[in-house]
């Protein structure tokens, strides 16, 4: 897909507005910069980075209520879904926090939000933090099963986990799911004909 088809469905689509297309212009540009010097995503998904990455990030915008509230991204890397989800969001009183233990995927994310002016808290490790948000997402964190403890047992209240999952998703959820069941749905993804958004509704 070319970069114009993304963007076109991030405006068009998803509501991206032309300042919201013009901060992720420049946060493109200053991620493949730092990724000269520190790893922040695989080289090879560079020239896919449109729709790689911040399309199949800010899908998750048609599943989350921005109008209150909070979200936490489990272990956001280079902004992914997080940073565009904060990037997207225009309400004072929906709060984003990343959660990142690489130092320095951290100053990444750091900079880049002053940079745009973007209201977001960034933590470290999610073990030594305690969660409290009505929605948790994550995009390449750990396997579901690690997932869905940290949501149970960190996650301080009722709240819907959002997970980009490639391949297997429902044989891992099958698998996450074996002692204890919960309301779960599957969405597709627009990214790839193979991926799944996985829904699930933790009510405490």
């Amino acid at each position: 897909m070319q970069d114009v088809e993304v963007i076109n469905i991030l405006q068009n689509q998803l509501s991206f507005s032309t300042k919201n297309i013009s901060d992720l212009k420049i946060f493109k540009n200053e991620l493949l910069t730092a990724n000269t010097k520190h790893n922040l995503i695989s080289k090879s998904t560079e020239i896919n980075i449109w729709h790689r990455h911040i399309l199949d990030s800010a899908q998750l915008v048609k599943f989350i209520d921005f109008s209150k509230g909070s979200l936490s991204d489990l272990g956001s890397g280079a902004g992914f879904p997080g940073l565009i989800l904060a990037l997207f969001n225009s309400s004072e009183d929906f709060h984003v926090k990343l959660y990142e233990k690489s130092p320095v995927k951290r100053a990444f994310l750091e900079d880049i939000s002053k940079k745009l002016s973007i209201k977001v808290q960034i933590y470290g490790n999610i073990y030594e933090e305690s969660i409290g948000s009505d929605y948790i997402v994550t995009r390449a964190f750990k396997k579901l099963d690690t997932i869905i403890q940290v949501s149970r047992e960190i996650a301080k209240k009722p709240h819907k986990l959002i997970i980009l999952k490639g391949q297997n998703a429902e044989k891992d959820l099958k698998k996450a799911f074996k002692k204890e069941k919960y309301d779960y749905k599957l969405e597709n993804s627009i990214t790839n004909v193979d991926s799944k958004i996985i829904i699930v509704d933790f009510k405490k």
